[in-house]
């Protein structure tokens, strides 16, 4: 299995995150014609050698010729990425990460995604990152990335809004639940968009066990007292490590006097506030009456959260919270092209041969509704599609 590996001492810019990616072996053509299928015009880009305390590194740097862009707003952005001919992949991973970054900017502003503003010459570089560094991840063709803890640095930093407290308040937002630390160098090291780009593609956790293959820096275009450059580790896990194994946090409570009318849509607002899945098992509690057990399964990141709306949507008044480790398949995510239209394909694998296929099932029903066919059909010729590429 294919791992990458950031090691942010430096902390973590979208510029840095793209050229740490190319020097790792992402292919430059590739992200340069994904790039070209954007209409953004004013804008070149150039990939240049640097020294950063000693290490070489990739320097990638976007400049804005023309001054005068386009306000753009998170609602036009969206619109632009849904309507370009980006590889799929790479599209909805770039989607991923500003919708990211737009929640967490409208959190702090006040304001609802839709009407986050980028600022003129910020919205071009931020595109231009996202969508690299989306194109450079989909081009490696890793099945897991991880990330150190984020190096923040301190002080202040200058924005369109004057002058705000590093880590910039956009950034607080997208980094809540991931480890951080800082050691006294007074710049901005982590920004809101490489922030948003780890916080979607990445797991936080300890140095993986890894045989490591590559590696790639990418440079910041300041000098610091330390090298100024993130890290990318390119490597693989041996045999004994094809099945991942991680941990999750179980949440269970017994419910036995509230109206199961209720369950459903109890169900759906923990999974929208990260819950992995929710079990619904009846049981039979004190004085034989029926009841309910809710199971969910969350990470630790959404735990607080999913705990909250337990008790705000249920008539539990307690929880039992356990960590349990948990073994699980390799799994990425394909696109297939059906007679109905495209239908993303979640695929398992066991020491790299496919198990398990399964077609996404709102991609499913929306075809279906849209060529008023029984789902049934479209999800056969998503198999059908699938099974041709494995």
């Amino acid at each position: 299995m294919r791992i990458l590996y950031f090691d942010c001492f430096a902390g973590a810019a979208g510029d840095m995150i793209v050229a740490a990616l190319i020097d790792a072996g992402a292919n430059l053509d590739f992200i340069k014609n994904q790039l070209q299928k954007l209409p953004l015009t004013g804008y070149s880009f150039e990939v240049k050698q640097v020294q950063k305390k000693g290490i070489s590194a990739l320097q990638f740097m976007v400049n804005v010729a023309v001054k005068e862009q386009p306000h753009r707003h998170y609602s036009e952005i969206k619109q632009m990425l849904m309507e370009s001919d980006l590889v799929p992949e790479v599209k909805n991973l770039s989607l991923e990460i500003f919708a990211r970054l737009a929640a967490a900017e409208g959190k702090v502003h006040g304001c609802p995604p839709e009407k986050v503003h980028f600022h003129e010459v910020g919205a071009v570089d931020s595109i231009v990152d996202i969508v690299g560094a989306a194109a450079a991840i989909y081009n490696l063709q890793a099945e897991e990335i991880f990330a150190s803890p984020l190096h923040l640095g301190s002080g202040t930093v200058q924005t369109a809004h004057g002058e705000l407290p590093v880590p910039a308040p956009a950034t607080v937002e997208l980094l809540k639940d991931i480890p951080v630390y800082t050691r006294g160098i007074k710049k901005e090291l982590v920004t809101p968009t490489g922030a948003a780009i780890l916080s979607t593609i990445a797991q936080f956790r300890p140095f993986p066990p890894m045989t490591i293959s590559g590696s790639g820096y990418g440079a910041g275009r300041r000098d610091l007292p330390i090298a100024n450059v993130v890290r990318v580790l390119v490597g693989k896990t041996g045999g004994e490590e094809k099945r991942l194994h991680g941990t999750v946090t179980v949440l269970e409570t017994t419910i036995d006097d509230m109206n199961p009318e209720f369950y459903a849509y109890i169900s759906a607002r923990l999974r929208a506030k990260g819950a992995v899945d929710v079990i619904l098992t009846p049981v039979y509690m004190k004085k034989n009456r029926p009841g309910t057990q809710i199971t969910v399964l969350v990470e630790a990141e959404h735990e607080a959260a999913v705990i909250e709306q337990l008790f705000a949507e249920t008539t539990t008044i307690g929880v039992r919270k356990s960590t349990v480790e948990k073994i699980m398949l390799s799994r990425r995510l394909l696109t297939v092209q059906t007679p109905y239209g495209p239908v993303r394909v979640k695929m398992a694998e066991d020491n790299g041969r496919t198990v398990n296929l399964s077609p996404e099932y709102e991609d499913c029903k929306r075809l279906a509704l849209e060529h008023k066919v029984p789902i049934k059909t479209v999800y056969a010729a998503a198999m059908a599609a699938s099974l041709n590429t494995v």
